[in-house]
């Protein structure tokens, strides 16, 4: 799975367990130890390891294993290492606490809603038909 593509299947998953103010966030310009970082957030530890033990079965499911998981036995700041995309799982208070966003504020932001993630296509004939994925935002191609 190509990196964009495994960003947004993060964000996506991480949504699937309702949690806030998903961003997807391109640092290829910025750095070279990973492509795009998932950051999220939970209202409680009880969500956060919901979150992330969702993003990592249902991701193992496709092939696709951790690197490497950090913080799951403090589950305050989970961080899920896939190398070309990282998950940052936070409770509320330490993300804002962190500020990723902050510091990596040159990078480019793709904010992720159920409105974005699974947008309906119209058929030829009008009618919403079936599911897109992501089409808006950071390019798969762009380095």
């Amino acid at each position: 799975m190509r990196p964009k593509t495994l960003a947004k299947k993060a964000a996506q998953l991480a949504l699937e367990k309702k949690a806030e103010d998903i961003v997807i966030m391109d640092v290829r310009k910025l750095t070279s130890i990973t492509d795009f970082f998932v950051v999220c957030s939970a209202e409680s530890s009880i969500q956060l390891k919901a979150i992330v033990d969702h993003i990592v079965e249902q991701l193992e499911k496709k092939g696709i294993k951790a690197w490497h998981i950090e913080g799951y036995t403090n589950l305050t700041w989970v961080l899920i290492d896939y190398v070309d995309v990282v998950v940052h799982a936070f409770l509320k208070p330490a993300r804002e606490f962190y500020g990723l966003e902050r510091f990596w504020g040159d990078a480019k932001f793709e904010y992720i809603t159920e409105d974005n993630v699974k947008p309906k296509r119209k058929t030829k004939s009008g009618k919403k038909g079936e599911d897109a994925s992501i089409s808006e935002g950071i390019s798969e191609t762009e380095s």
